[in-house]
């Protein structure tokens, strides 16, 4: 029997005695591409924040790859890429190298020392991400899409079982938006990376992932795309308009 990547029961979470979320619960298998939608206000970064314990859940259990998050170790097997690149600072004084690079701390003990291991595991990716070619260049003199590439790199280098983005394509133009969807799409079929993606794109979302998680403070729907496209509780929720926009997967 396959143990779920993720595993969320009961969680309820908020900030300052507000609710956010409220007895979310469900479970994402090894293999999975999980798009996560909903209104502003979802509580979908706080979800994204609770599952990974940047955030502490009031109630609830967390269990990643089989184990409580309490006890949970092992955070080289999870990628995660926040949300935020418009506030980057463009003078943070590193190169794409180094950026990467800072994404196989995560394993290390004290002494966190890299070794040839890294540097291998960092050319790797870079060669990955068809972005060697700017490997010494500061990370504050690319444009938004290359910086964003730059970023996921450092999120894949330790290649984690479990990537969690949250709403990664904010700051980038369409074409380049295009391409990272297809990148996350390549790294799920073809290396098998389970990957959790909060976004505000409905109508682009059905095109790349398997299932869609609906969220508004609590879970309104969790399933495969077809599922949802043919859910007429759905279709009395959103309207049809609406779930014709999801649905438009081609």
């Amino acid at each position: 029997m396959s143990v779920d990547a993720l595993s969320v029961m009961g969680l309820c979470a908020g900030y300052q005695g507000a609710d956010v979320l409220q007895d979310v619960s469900f479970a994402v298998q090894a293999g999975d591409y999980v798009g996560v939608v909903g209104p502003n206000g979802s509580g979908k970064s706080t979800l994204v924040k609770s599952l990974l314990g940047l955030v502490k859940a009031e109630k609830g259990v967390v269990s990643l790859f089989g184990t409580p998050f309490p006890r949970f170790r092992d955070w080289r097997r999870i990628g995660y890429l926040p949300q935020g690149l418009q506030f980057f600072n463009p003078n943070f004084p590193a190169s794409v190298f180094e950026v990467v690079r800072l994404g196989r701390l995560a394993g290390k003990g004290f002494p966190r020392r890299f070794d040839k291991e890294d540097a291998a595991a960092v050319e790797k990716t870079l060669q990955w991400m068809d972005i060697a070619h700017i490997s010494g260049k500061m990370i504050g003199e690319l444009s938004g899409g290359l910086r964003q590439r730059v970023l996921l790199a450092r999120a894949l280098v330790s290649e984690p079982d479990l990537l969690v983005l949250d709403e990664p394509t904010t700051a980038l133009d369409p074409e380049t938006r295009e391409h990272f969807y297809e990148l996350l799409r390549d790294m799920n079929r073809e290396h098998k990376t389970t990957v959790i993606l909060v976004t505000h794109d409905t109508g682009t979302i059905g095109r790349y992932a398997t299932k869609l998680l609906y969220l508004d403070k609590r879970v309104v729907f969790y399933g495969d795309f077809d599922q949802f496209c043919k859910s007429t509780e759905m279709t009395g929720f959103f309207g049809e308009k609406a779930q014709h926009v999801v649905c438009h997967r081609h």
